[in-house]
């Protein structure tokens, strides 16, 4: 077993963070008022004059929505499976398929059966979808135009289109769904 260099760790949180908050196009003072943290003290913890605390990256992880982990660079494991926990909003139930990181998360989402002449409730929002039809059929509202998506077929759009779906059967449809954070932030939170 090797030692861990928690003091290298450390030193590394400030590159970590800066690049951090460059992916998600945040300025140290958006940084700072969605955390409470100075700017100060941010711009001293990503050049690496203030050394992290558990106080500091609390926030900052909980902003980005990523574990601790992600800010010092501990691997927590090396099981590559993917354990993802149920969730179900508004009928449909979400199980994450990939760990969340800065990229698309993948999840597998059961559509619950809905009446035939049921309106497809319409969300917009930045980025885009794409999924695939697993079992059962999909109804995708788009903007003005409805699209039946077969099992085995797979669709990508952008999401400033109105879009939403429903099962097109009369029981419930899976798909298989990748989204960026900014489309989970949609999906799975009441935003």
């Amino acid at each position: 077993m090797t030692a861990i260099d928690v003091s290298g760790m450390i030193d590394a949180v400030g590159a970590r963070l800066r690049a951090l908050r460059m992916r998600h196009d945040f300025t140290l003072t958006e940084l700072s008022e969605r955390t409470g943290i100075s700017v100060s003290t941010l711009s001293r913890l990503e050049a690496g004059e203030r050394r992290a605390s558990l106080d500091l990256l609390l926030p900052i992880a909980t902003v980005f929505d990523v574990g601790l982990d992600a800010l010092v660079g501990v691997e927590t494991s090396r099981d590559p499976r993917v354990h993802g926990t149920p969730i179900t909003r508004h009928g449909r139930t979400w199980v994450a398929l990939s760990r969340h990181g800065d990229g698309p998360t993948a999840f597998k989402v059961t559509v619950p059966a809905a009446p035939a002449k049921h309106r497809v409730e319409q969300r917009v929002h930045a980025g885009f979808d794409w999924f695939f039809v697993l079992s059962g059929r999909v109804r995708l509202a788009l903007g003005d135009d409805e699209h039946i998506i077969e099992a085995g077929e797979a669709v990508e759009f952008d999401t400033l289109i109105p879009h939403g779906t429903a099962s097109a059967g009369s029981g419930p449809a899976e798909i298989l769904h990748l989204m960026s954070r900014d489309g989970e932030r949609v999906h799975l939170r009441d935003v």
